[in-house]
């Protein structure tokens, strides 16, 4: 959200860094849209179900990745590879990382990276006129993982998106095996993330109707294995790390210390990669 595919000071510098950390291995980060300007705007409005299909589409025309691959989403872009994994998964994601992501949806609207950007600015003013309206809900990307704690009803029958990936109306096999499948996903949340709320979602967590946050553990999500989380932390392949800092503030050396040695450089020799924003 408010960045793009190739951006040299963030999603650019974390190909590169991991390109010279893993010997030149092959990296590709998802455009949607025609150009980098597309890409920037496709992450505020559009129609995320019409985006993962497409990211599908392209992943399974890539020569290079038709062995499988390790994904890594950074903020709401990890959401999105997670509807990757569980919707179609062909190519096969190996390992899943994802960064400050709200897999439980936001219990507010997320705050603009940059306070000039007119674009995010105006995502926040079309959500608060009416989150859960068709209009929004076709149109407004944050609106589609928007869950509105005091409003449990209107989320699960009005959200498009987020209900329907958690399994959380009528299940769906499919999610759930193809979860499961995963040799790894690997979640990491951030220390002081205050873009999103609560930062907790990135570990599955949420707010109650008191706004009091209910761990991954206390949810029937997970105890009635839903998604496959319950199937993957028992077999030691769920992991929950902290990101020291605020929201996307990723150092070269935690990248490369606590991602890419422990988690992709033992597939050196064979890695497929894809990271996404």
């Amino acid at each position: 959200m408010g960045d793009d595919c190739c951006n040299p000071d963030s999603m650019g510098r974390v190909s590169d860094l991991i390109r010279d950390r893993l010997d030149g291995a092959f990296v590709y980060s998802v455009q949607v849209g025609n150009s980098v300007d597309d890409d920037h705007k496709a992450g505020f409005f559009g129609r995320i179900d019409q985006q993962v299909d497409l990211v599908c589409e392209k992943l399974g025309q890539i020569p290079e990745l038709q062995d499988g691959f390790n994904a890594i989403g950074f903020s709401q872009g990890g959401l999105f590879l997670r509807a990757y994994v569980e919707r179609c998964n062909k190519p096969v994601v190996h390992r899943l990382i994802t960064f400050g992501s709200p897999h439980r949806g936001v219990s507010d609207i997320p705050n603009c990276m940059n306070p000039r950007d007119f674009t995010c600015k105006l995502m926040r003013t079309m959500v608060k006129r009416g989150v859960y309206s068709d209009y929004v809900q076709n149109r407004i990307i944050q609106a589609q993982y928007y869950r509105d704690p005091t409003n449990e009803k209107g989320y699960l029958e009005r959200n498009q998106f987020l209900p329907n990936l958690n399994n959380e109306n009528d299940e769906n096999d499919k999610y759930k095996q193809n979860l499961s499948s995963l040799d790894k996903f690997v979640m990491i949340r951030f220390s002081e993330d205050v873009m999103i709320k609560p930062g907790y979602t990135a570990w599955f967590w949420l707010h109650d109707k008191d706004r009091q946050l209910v761990p991954l553990q206390n949810q029937t999500l997970y105890t009635e294995d839903w998604l496959g989380l319950k199937y993957l932390n028992d077999h030691g392949r769920l992991e929950f790390l902290v990101c020291p800092g605020q929201h996307m503030q990723i150092s070269d050396d935690y990248l490369d210390k606590q991602v890419i040695q422990p988690y992709l450089k033992e597939e050196t020799e064979d890695l497929r990669l894809i990271q996404q924003f």
